[in-house]
């Protein structure tokens, strides 16, 4: 593999995490208690404008993430083994399949139940409830799931000799 494809991969890979981890964050730590505390017209405006936005950028981040990771250990030769968890590519391996199982709550379940919340697909009343919540704990698992994702990602490059 050409070492500009890799830089370019690594960097891909780095930039598209921060931005979805730090949407996922924003999420869970900031825009969910601001919006129990706006007035409704408030919220209103926030569903119109803010949170289709910071959704768009949030699952193309995470697509983006996992599809640079992807990539780069697909052209170092790892992707298989790190899959499998084999040897020594079984803890970067672990992060792949915790930041894997993310990116399919983002797709799968966060964004077509936000959808409803967000009356972007016709839903009920009773319909949009049930997709916030549903919504609420994909994306409250995914903040769970990226403590370990992040550290298993990490330790795989930067952990003490021999730990790993």
């Amino acid at each position: 593999m050409s070492a500009t494809m890799e830089l370019f991969f690594r960097w891909g890979h780095f930039l598209a995490g921060i931005t979805w981890i730090g949407l996922l964050y924003y999420f869970n730590f900031v825009q969910g208690a601001f919006l129990k505390k706006v007035t409704p017209e408030g919220k209103a405006e926030a569903f119109k404008h803010l949170v289709p936005l910071a959704l768009l950028w949030f699952r193309w981040a995470a697509l983006a993430t996992w599809l640079f990771g992807a990539l780069l250990l697909g052209m170092q030769g790892r992707l298989g083994s790190a899959f499998m968890l084999q040897g020594e590519n079984a803890v970067i391996g672990m992060g792949a399949w915790l930041g894997t199982i993310m990116l399919l709550n983002v797709w799968g379940i966060i964004w077509r139940n936000q959808k409803k919340v967000l009356g972007m697909v016709p839903a009920s009343a009773e319909e949009k409830t049930r997709a916030a919540r549903m919504a609420f704990l994909a994306s409250r698992t995914n903040t769970m799931l990226s403590i370990p994702m992040l550290f298993f990602m990490a330790a795989s490059a930067h952990s003490p000799t021999g730990l790993f």
